[in-house]
């Protein structure tokens, strides 16, 4: 169980739509250190999604990452995504215009509304490596990444 969870997301597509990915970082906030970019993970997302378009890569890294984070136990969570569509949308300042989107916003707000308190923040590419990292290793390298995924569940 972790209380306080930091999350870094990130999807990937090359080409838009292309070959996608998600990748996400899920550290123990209450730990020192927890901000910094090298912070060691309590769980990792790594999953290769077809093809998709960004967006959609997007929001299924943040969706798979904020289940991930109710399977921890988690009350309270920071995100950190690397989309600023995703978190003006979140945070109801931009609208949902696309349909598909909606149905993603929808099911990410759904999830965020079983923690006590969250918050999203929208960080550059460059503070969210260790994200991007994960969803480039599920584009190159799936079953590397299916079983990096299954070291951290087990």
């Amino acid at each position: 169980m972790v209380d306080r969870l930091l999350i870094r997301t990130d999807g990937a597509s090359r080409s838009n739509p292309g070959p996608a990915s998600a990748g996400a970082v899920l550290i123990d906030a209450s730990l020192p250190g927890a901000e910094a970019l090298d912070a060691a993970p309590v769980s990792v997302v790594a999953r290769p999604l077809g093809v998709q378009t960004n967006n959609v890569a997007e929001y299924t890294a943040l969706v798979l990452a904020l289940k991930e984070a109710q399977r921890l136990g988690a009350r309270s969570i920071d995100l950190r995504l690397d989309s600023k569509l995703i978190v003006e949308q979140l945070h109801g300042r931009w609208k949902v215009k696309d349909p598909k989107m909606r149905e993603w916003w929808t099911e990410a707000r759904g999830l965020l509304a079983a923690f006590d308190s969250w918050h999203a923040t929208h960080e550059p590419r460059a503070t969210n490596k260790a994200a991007d990292a994960l969803a480039n290793l599920a584009l190159d390298d799936p079953a590397a990444a299916a079983a990096l995924e299954a070291k951290y569940r087990s």
